[in-house]
């Protein structure tokens, strides 16, 4: 018999579990929503606050009580329930026979649960603030909060206003007190259950452990197995019986395992590019390298931002990867100055340094003597999609174009970012005239495709300037993918669309 332990996240409780607990019992599974002290478990402890640990007990002693030698223990931690989960499994390693994370993150010797919060200013907020014993965090008080936390995709209003009405505050020393782990949990089997509604896919961790990340090393093991679920951030209320099916799968060991990067094989982002472009001089100033063209007077310029968060102990860095040198030395070929920034996107706090970074480069490359500034393009790819909202709030004369290629052009749910500053789909209302340049590929990833298709009606709906470069069996990152004719075309295609509004008298 397979014994389901279910931890909950933040300012909720047993009760988020009741319809999937149903249905593992069932199926002739034990469930065991376990009650967190403080949220909807023992009350707070007399003459302490409520922290990591506390919950880390809870949990252990729903562990020591489920624990048999005919079970097998499957030990489920969403959201925030996440951290006490691997706690508790570090320490009773040998009653968990597999953790499940459930849309969660990966939680790491030494750092406290508010690491993984999605609100940015929150983290924050609370890194400067710090938080004594008694402090709390309040939960929220409307549906529409609840978005704070995760997409509630797929949640009914009913649901919603029972999860607002049951919700705990939330205490802070859970949050700030660091995890400590012996390395016991290591040999635990693992699952990750993705909801593709809070954004975050399969191909989209494969994506990540491509980068040579050795944090996540770990995901290529053969014990650790992915789902992924068609909804928001709270499955056991939006898809029960689906959650509770890919969680008897995953008890059996069942579910997608990654492909190891290989050694004999570049990653994705090291691959040729998909033409074969001569190369050109290039220049190295600071975190900007310029691409020259063969000519003497004052050229137009292309100024290429890479996406990410990319690791900032990557080698070679963003400006040395084909694809972006492949792109700078096409504008080259054409008669502009291919200029490819290193900006520091290495975190999705990150965004404000690094539209900073991409801000002063702006202003070294228009400066250059060999550059007309009165004629500038910046090109933003995948995750520097959202930088791309700066130019399109307030487009300077000297923009003639903005190009963005397999762009995220909305933040995605579970990232957490305050305010709408990164916003391209809000943005585009005020581009007025700047001609925008979009390279969309068919075969995207379904939370990145999302935000593309909220920029495209957005920018219908204002009358935006638009032109649409498809490659409809194109991947994300198909100039290195997919070495085909028809992305070789996609690529001359929209270089040609930049480097033509960059030779057009100036009209905005």
């Amino acid at each position: 018999m397979t014994a389901f332990v279910l931890v909950s996240g933040m300012f909720t409780g047993t009760h988020v579990w009741q319809d999937t607990a149903a249905r593992l019992t069932a199926a002739g599974a034990g469930a065991h929503p376990v009650a967190l002290t403080g949220l909807d478990g023992p009350p707070r402890p007399e003459g302490g606050g409520i922290d990591l640990e506390t919950h880390i007990a809870d949990v252990v002693a729903v562990l020591d009580s489920v624990g048999a030698a005919d079970r097998k223990v499957v030990l489920v931690g969403h959201d925030y329930g996440i951290h006490p989960a691997v706690g508790a499994a570090d320490r009773r390693a040998g009653l968990v026979d597999r953790i499940v994370y459930l849309d969660s993150g990966m939680p790491r010797d030494g750092a406290p649960a508010l690491a993984a919060v999605p609100d940015q200013s929150l983290r924050q907020r609370l890194t400067a603030g710090g938080g004594g014993a008694g402090d709390v965090l309040r939960p929220p008080a409307t549906r529409a909060e609840w978005d704070s936390w995760g997409s509630t995709e797929g949640v009914s209003d009913p649901l919603l206003d029972r999860l607002t009405a049951l919700a705990a505050p939330q205490p802070t020393g859970t949050l700030l007190q660091p995890l400590r782990l012996t390395g016991a949990v290591a040999d635990v089997p693992t699952t990750g259950v993705l909801c593709t509604g809070n954004g975050t896919s399969i191909e989209m961790v494969q994506m990540l452990v491509g980068f040579g990340d050795p944090a996540l090393r770990a995901l290529v093991d053969p014990r650790v197995t992915f789902f992924e679920l068609a909804t928001g951030h709270w499955p056991m209320l939006s898809r029960p019986a689906e959650l509770a099916d890919v969680l008897l799968r995953a008890a059996a060991g069942e579910g997608h395992r990654l492909e190891p990067v290989e050694e004999t094989e570049p990653p994705v982002h090291l691959r040729p590019f998909v033409l074969d472009v001569p190369e050109v001089p290039r220049e190295r100033h600071g975190n900007v390298d310029l691409h020259l063209p063969d000519t003497p007077e004052p050229r137009p310029a292309v100024l290429f931002v890479h996406g990410g968060p990319v690791p900032a102990d990557l080698r070679p860095t963003p400006r040395d990867w084909p694809t972006l040198t492949g792109y700078a030395r096409c504008a080259a070929a054409g008669g502009a100055v291919g200029a490819v920034i290193d900006h520091r996107l290495h975190d999705l706090a990150d965004y404000e340094r690094a539209a900073a970074d991409v801000a002063a480069a702006v202003d070294l490359v228009r400066a250059d003597p060999r550059v007309d500034a009165d004629r500038v393009a910046l090109w933003f790819f995948s995750g520097g999609g959202p930088i791309a909202a700066d130019w399109l709030d307030a487009p300077p004369p000297w923009l003639r174009c903005l190009a963005a290629t397999y762009p995220v052009l909305a933040p995605l749910p579970n990232w957490g970012m305050s305010g709408d500053r990164f916003d391209p789909a809000r943005a585009v209302a005020n581009a007025g005239a700047l001609p925008v340049v979009l390279t969309r590929v068919g075969l995207e990833m379904p939370e990145i495709a999302a935000t593309v298709e909220k920029f495209l009606a957005a920018a219908e709906e204002c009358g935006a300037d638009v032109e649409v470069v498809d490659v409809p069996h194109g991947h994300h990152a198909f100039e290195t993918v997919d070495p085909t004719d028809e992305s070789r075309e996609a690529v001359r295609r929209a270089v040609r669309a930049v480097l033509t509004r960059l030779d057009r008298p100036g009209t905005r």
